[in-house]
């Protein structure tokens, strides 16, 4: 019986190292079954515990060898192999997947940051102009050619552009061309032989697009924020600008003050738009290349006739850049944040507020919603406008700080 079994086993296993194993109990066996015949006699007289023992020795030993056998020789076959994951290099995986480190790269050497001096203030210590505002732009063209926002190089009289590249040289710049209309401007350095970002095509881009935002907010150079593209035709009067015809750009990359006039870009490493301002957290607008382009075009033709820059009207000046809270606006602010009161149904929201300005020296901060100027109601930003037109000495505005209304004042400065 124990014979067949070891017979049953070889069937089912069927290991060759194993059979070797199995030959020798068998030879073994055999042998035992001739010695049985042959000492009959003797074997009668045994104890009955001694043949027990004999009887079960055999399978017993077949199983101790075939357990050794797999655990020795066959033991992936029937225990699981189980090791440690062995990730990649991190080198490797950082080129991989870090894509958006390679576009930072690619276009960090041609953003440039954007100081505006005002020779009027200096400062106690240094004896230096103060900073009245700073932002971004970038070098489109290797002569000294910068281009940027409106807001971010007029500000105030009295006042010069300083130009920081991105390897630490810095140059005067003069303001060649520019449209209020539309927030762009170009600057001009004396410097050759600069990097040049390239121009995407903004027609192209896709809601869901990677984009990176750069910049130098706060004076930090090459910093760099990241998101997608919500919407690639927000128009501007959903944003409360009726006199501009642009669909802007909508990304949750952050833009602030300082990175505002630098490239948008995407994941080609070509600008597809001009940072131009923040509403909130996740929700930032960009002018589209395409617009920029034939801003640039028209710039051409204008310094091949000689005109050196766009004439734009003097205005009563407070040093404000605003936007206008529409519904859509409102309805998005109040559902991100809790700082604006539930029952606000318009205003105008002030993004960015010159250092040293009438407005800054009043008492206004980024955030404020102006809700009313001389107790008149500011629905949008052309209200703010006629109200710089009136000839008041002041103006009482009226805003919400948070869920705080207060009252601010402040003097305008004649052109």
């Amino acid at each position: 019986m124990a014979f067949n079994n070891l017979k049953k086993i070889n069937a089912l296993l069927k290991f060759s190292n194993f059979r070797c194993v199995l030959n020798a109990f068998k030879q073994l066996h055999n042998g035992q079954q001739y010695n049985k015949y042959e000492h009959k006699s003797n074997k009668q007289k045994e104890s009955s515990r001694g043949s027990i023992w004999r009887s079960n020795f055999i399978p017993i030993a077949a199983a101790s060898a075939l357990s050794a056998y797999l655990v020795y020789n066959q033991k992936d076959y029937i225990i699981p192999h189980v090791s440690a994951f062995t990730s990649p290099p991190l080198s490797g995986r950082r080129k991989q997947y870090n894509f958006l480190a390679d576009v930072v790269h690619a276009c960090a050497p041609s953003v440039v940051y954007i100081e505006i001096k005002d020779m009027r203030q200096f400062d106690y210590y240094t004896g230096k102009p103060v900073t009245a505002s700073n932002g971004s732009g970038f070098i489109i063209d290797s002569n000294g050619l910068i281009l940027t926002n409106a807001h971010v190089v007029i500000n105030k009289p009295h006042t010069m552009v300083q130009v920081r590249l991105n390897d630490g040289r810095t140059f005067p710049g003069v303001v060649e061309d520019i449209d209020q209309t539309s927030d762009l401007a170009t600057v001009r350095i004396q410097c050759k032989d600069l990097p040049v970002m390239s121009l995407g095509q903004s027609s192209t881009l896709r809601s869901g697009e990677w984009v990176v935002a750069l910049g130098s907010p706060l004076a930090l150079s090459n910093t760099v924020t990241a998101g997608v593209v919500s919407s690639t035709q927000r128009p501007s009067q959903e944003l409360g600008l009726k006199n501009r015809d642009i669909n802007y750009i909508q990304t949750d990359a952050a833009i602030t003050f300082g990175n505002s006039g630098g490239p948008l870009v995407n994941l080609d490493g070509e600008a597809i738009g001009v940072n131009s301002m923040k509403v909130t957290a996740g929700i930032s607008f960009a002018i589209p290349i395409d617009y920029v382009k034939l801003f640039l075009n028209r710039a051409e033709e204008r310094r091949r006739q000689g005109v050196s820059k766009m004439d734009y009207p003097a205005k009563r000046y407070m040093g404000i850049t605003m936007l206008t809270l529409t519904p859509d606006i409102l309805f998005e602010l109040k559902n991100r944040t809790q700082n604006v009161p539930s029952d606000l149904t318009h205003g105008v929201l002030v993004w960015k507020v010159i250092i040293g300005s009438p407005a800054h020296t009043g008492g206004l901060y980024p955030g404020d919603i102006v809700t009313k100027i001389n107790d008149k109601e500011i629905k949008n930003s052309s209200d703010v406008y006629e109200a710089l037109a009136l000839k008041t000495k002041s103006l009482d505005i009226t805003i919400f700080r948070g869920l705080k209304k207060m009252t601010v004042k402040i003097v305008p400065e004649d052109p």
